[in-house]
Order: C-alpha cells, then structure tokens, then sequence
C-alpha cells in the first residue's frame, strides 16, 4: 500500500493553504499533492474537481510562479485530483515565506536555515560571501605568518605565492571577490572574528556535573591560533596525563589520543555552520570529553553516511582549502576514520557521534584503566604533599584523622581528589573489596570525617575534615 512520504501528500479537499505545500515540495525534491483522499490513502473524492482543474495550474502559477501538472483520476466512480510537479533549481517563495518538505512535515526556513537555503540555491557556500566592513588592513599579520610557516612545511604552496604580498595571497587562496574580503578570510586571518562573525570562538569548561562547571575558557583568535590555543588548553588544563618511563625515555598517556583530539578539533572548527552565532563548546568531566559544533551535512546524507568512507564535501570549502594548503588537514574526507584509527592505536574506546538536527555532538569516554591510574596518581600527590607539610615546622595535620587505618586515609584523599568517584573505582585503585570500601567509609562516616551528599547515583562525597 503506498503511504505519503518525502514525495506524496494526500489532502481530502482543497485549501489555499495547500500552497504552502506545494511551495515545499518545490524547494525540495518535487512530488505529488492528491487531492480527494484522507490520512489513510482512502478516495473520498471531489465535488468541485472539474473546477479544480481549470483553476489550480493559473493559481499555483500566479502565486509560487510555478507550473504544474493537474489530473483528473477516478477511483471507485469518486474523482479526485493529483498535482504533480518537480524540484525546482531557483527558490520558491509562498507570500514572502518558504518552505521544505522534511519526511512527511512541513517546515518553514528561518534564520541560518534559510540563509544555508538561498545560498544553497545560488550555488554559493556561507564562506564564499562577501563581507561587508571586512578590509585587508584588519587582518593579523601574525597569522599570515603562522600560515606562510605551516604551508611552507607542508609544501602544498609554492615559495612565489609564499612570497606573495597578502593581498596576492587571499587571492590566490580565492578569500577574495571583487576587492572585498570573503567570510573564511575573517575566520582564517582576523586576530577577533568574532567582532564580525558572531559566535566565532571556542568554549571550554571542565564540569563536575551536567549542571556544574567548575572553571571555564574562551578561546578567540584566528582559526589557526585556535585550534592550536584549544588543543594545547585540552592538554595542559583540562586532562590529566599518566606519566609511564621506557628506560629513561618519559611517556604521556592521555585519556583522548594526541592525533584524534586534533583531529576532533579541526573537524569543529573547519566544518561547524558558522552562521550559527553560538561557539563550538567542548565539556570536560572527569571520566570524559564532549564536544558541541553546529553542523549541516550534505543533502542526502545522515549519520550513517557521515561515518563511513566517503569523499570529500567540506561545507566551508574556502576555510577547508586554507587548512589543507597549511598541512594541518588532508582533503579526502577521512577525518573521522582518523579519528577512529587513533583510538585504535591508542587502545582507548572509539568516541561515540550524535546527530541531533543541526547538532554534532562527539563524545570520548575515557577508560576505566586511565580514570583508576589517574584517581590513584592524585591520591598519591597529596598524601605527599600532607607529608611534607607535617614535617614544616609550623605544619599541622587535623588531628580528627589521627587513629585511621591506612585505607581510611587513602580514601579520604581519593574523595578529596574526585568527590564524584564511585566505590568501585575506590577499590580498584586500592586493591581491595567494595566490601571493604563500605566498612570504610561507615567508619569514616561515624567518626564525622566523611557525608554523602544527594542521591547514590548523582551524588557526590564531602569530607567534612
């Protein structure tokens, strides 16, 4: 039984109103609006049918500038109508409004959604356009440097145009249409375009819940100093490493690989929809990393497609080619199976992707081998240090922890380096029994070291000494 979907919609009589739908259809894939029959497919017929027929293809051309196909069909002696008509190249407007045909839905574009539309239809991309206000002399000449550095490496740019005046270069990487600065020239160039692109930054902020941030940055600059800015931040602010030794040789082990954070991070700034005035936002917790970008995919494509092998769409081609030419991204579409392929290597679990409308969230759970490695290294820091200060002169250590076993204590410092760590985690890191973890911790609660706060899953430990 055929069903309405994506092409077909099925009305029982005829509203002026169905212009709207036949106006979406238009700016999506064409299709065909029945006349005559109900929700379920069912022919409840036309009265006016005849009628309909002279008057729709005059009314539809008058008032979406449109032509259409209208036939007379009949089934079971009832008559009703199919309007038949195709996808249109340029954009169709219903009384200064214009829609999309999503599934079975109508929507009406507004805001970026019809901003990406017109260009779409224009055969233009959001970082092609002209923007108005923008001039060369405003650029960073610290960040053609950077570039000029990165491209000479890269050797994707020969040294003519490296050696080029600025102006040469902007042209050369097509940043410029008639004199005036295109869009990816303010984001790859400008030392604040965010003054001109709204939303033009990136946000960091470690959380300790979904609702509680315990610090924050804002990273701003050209996209090249960002991605560089961010990363660095990532790795030195906000993630904690485990530090191993192979022979004298010292290694880092982070809970995100080196190579799929990058990769993670030029992917949101290179890629994200930037006529969305929000900043990628990248949240920290302590077990693991999300981060947020606005993002279209290209038409026809979903989640699936995203992440398996396909060739290149960059949706801010301009900005995509600068990065390309600077070597810090390749241009055939693998960012996310490198991404994959380094946790991989890295033998961390593969980051999950979700597809939410218009927003891209990647998150990377860090594994419970790094969060035990990491609690007991911050343990093992701070038993230090209240070791050390025990043997100042003027230190004092409270005296209500006198008389703990040693397990109590290493508890205690465990709790007071993740408040949100779990019994299991507690014992793992110790070497001994949840069990054992509960007579603990009843011990300390009765000595009045030691509270839970809130519930056993959302809750947190506060040590009260």
């Amino acid at each position: 039984m055929i069903r309405e979907n994506q092409a077909m919609e099925w009305k029982e009589s005829w509203r002026d109103e169905y212009l709207r739908w036949i106006c979406g259809f238009a700016n999506t894939q064409g299709g065909v609006l029945v006349i005559g029959k109900n929700d379920l497919g069912k022919t409840v017929g036309v009265c006016n049918a005849v009628k309909l027929l002279e008057e729709l293809p005059n009314k539809i051309r008058d008032l979406l500038g449109i032509i259409v196909e209208v036939n007379l069909m009949e089934e079971n002696r009832k008559e009703f109508l199919e309007i038949h008509f195709p996808a249109y190249p340029n954009p169709i407007s219903y009384r200064g409004r214009y829609y999309q045909r999503s599934g079975s839905t109508l929507q009406e574009l507004k805001g970026a959604g019809l901003d990406r539309f017109l260009l779409q239809r224009q055969g233009r991309t959001w970082d092609s356009v002209r923007l108005p206000g923008g001039r060369v002399s405003d650029l960073s000449p610290a960040s053609f440097a950077a570039f000029r550095k990165l491209a000479a490496t890269s050797g994707r740019l020969n040294s003519t145009d490296l050696a080029a005046s600025d102006v040469v270069l902007l042209d050369k990487l097509n940043l410029m249409e008639e004199g005036s600065l295109k869009r990816a020239a303010v984001l790859l160039f400008h030392e604040a375009p965010d003054r001109l692109i709204t939303g033009a930054f990136v946000k960091i902020g470690f959380f300790i819940s979904d609702s509680e941030i315990v610090y924050h940055d804002e990273i701003r600059g050209s996209l090249f100093s960002q991605a560089h800015t961010v990363i660095d931040l990532l790795c030195t602010k906000y993630m904690k490493a485990i530090i191993s030794y192979r022979r004298i040789q010292r290694i880092e082990q982070f809970p995100v690989p080196y190579d799929a954070l990058r990769e993670a991070v030029l992917n949101a700034l290179v890629h994200r929809d930037y006529a969305v005035p929000s900043p990628i936002q990248i949240r920290v917790y302590e077990d693991r990393l999300k981060i947020w970008n606005p993002a279209v995919l290209p038409e026809g494509w979903n989640l699936e497609k995203l992440l398996g092998l396909h060739a290149s769409y960059p949706y801010n081609p301009h900005v995509a080619n600068a990065f390309f030419r600077s070597g810090e991204i390749e241009s055939w579409g693998r960012g996310i199976e490198r991404i994959f392929s380094a946790c991989t290597q890295a033998e961390t679990p593969l980051p999950s992707i979700r597809l939410d409308g218009h927003d891209l969230w990647m998150e990377f759970t860090f594994s419970e081998q790094y969060l035990v490695a990491a609690t007991r290294e911050i343990a093992q820091e701070r038993m230090g240090k209240d070791l050390r200060d025990q043997n100042q002169p003027d230190g004092l250590v409270d005296g209500l922890v006198d008389g703990l076993v040693e397990n109590q204590r290493k508890i205690l410092e465990i709790i007071r380096a993740n408040p949100h760590t779990s019994k299991k985690r507690m014992a793992k890191t110790l070497g001994i029994s949840t069990t054992a973890i509960d007579k603990n911790i009843e011990t300390l609660k009765k000595k009045g070291l030691l509270q839970r706060v809130g519930s056993a899953r959302g809750g947190y430990w506060k040590v009260l000494h």
